[in-house]
């Protein structure tokens, strides 16, 4: 029996020397989304897949934990040195990680707030009978 040969291609490092952060804030949980400039995502990372559960994850420290390990990773395996930052979201991680990437020498070029508006809102209730 012969074995059939695997060729194994190495996968050619991107260099992406600024892209854009996406931080979603919620009350449980905040996600860290570092993509390139047309939106494809390079790294990601969450409160909750740092270890930290429950009322935990929505901190603004499990925030800022998240944000230091998705920059670590863009900045080692891409090169990413300047970032366009959009916040969507009511959180507590809104300015812990903003704050947690500037403080990685990663250049923070602008800030913009995404978060979703009603227009128009919810139904309202019925009629109250007199």
């Amino acid at each position: 029996m012969a074995e059939a040969k695997v060729s194994t291609k190495k996968k050619q490092r991107r260099s992406v020397p600024s892209g854009q952060l996406h931080i979603q804030a919620t009350f449980n949980n905040t996600i860290v989304t570092f993509a390139d400039k047309k939106g494809n995502v390079l790294t990601a990372s969450s409160a909750g897949a740092c270890g930290f559960r429950g009322s935990k994850k929505g901190t603004a420290y499990a925030a800022q934990v998240a944000a230091e390990k998705a920059a670590e990773a863009a900045k080692s395996q891409y090169g990413l040195s300047s970032v366009d930052v959009f916040v969507k979201g009511i959180g507590l991680g809104r300015d812990a990680a903003i704050r947690a990437v500037n403080g990685l020498d990663m250049a923070v070029n602008s800030i913009k707030d995404v978060t979703g508006v009603p227009h128009g809102g919810v139904r309202p209730r019925k009629a109250r009978r007199a």
